[in-house]
């Protein structure tokens, strides 16, 4: 017990120094990392794939991943940032391939996960939209 609540609390420092989630208090913080998922994922694992129905979204908490899409990497993201949430948000289907390059630890967020935190947290969906919104800038190169 006394390892898994460690873990948590590391986890909810981690998010709490991250900009995207400033204007959470400890307890929306608390909320976020208990409604994910901790998991550890090995390099070379394909997190997701294009063209696929978004079910998942991900914060990466160590490690990086390669954005790929039709098989040429687009980006490479890590820490802090979030995979999987544009298809989600904009309920469309998945815009790249999304691989793990790195041993990666990340939360990992179902459909319904974050449609919960979206409805508790309004800041949730505010970071995710945000989220969405500097990767499209980053892909128009603004």
């Amino acid at each position: 017990m006394f390892g898994k609540e460690s873990g948590e609390n590391a986890r909810i420092q981690q998010l709490a120094a991250l900009d995207r989630f400033k204007d959470f208090s400890d307890d929306e913080i608390r909320m976020v990392v208990d409604a994910a998922t901790y998991l550890t994922v090995p390099e070379g694992w394909a997190m997701m794939s294009e063209n696929t129905p978004a079910d998942k979204a991900y914060l990466i908490l160590a490690g990086e991943v390669s954005v790929r899409r039709s098989g040429e990497e687009v980006a490479r993201v890590g820490a802090g940032d979030l995979v999987g949430e544009m298809a989600l948000v904009n309920h469309k289907l998945r815009s790249a391939t999304v691989v793990t390059e790195t041993p990666l630890e990340a939360l990992h967020f179902t459909a319904e996960t974050v449609a919960d935190l979206n409805a508790k947290i309004p800041h949730f969906k505010e970071a995710l939209t945000g989220a969405t919104e500097e990767r499209l800038q980053r892909d128009q190169g603004d």
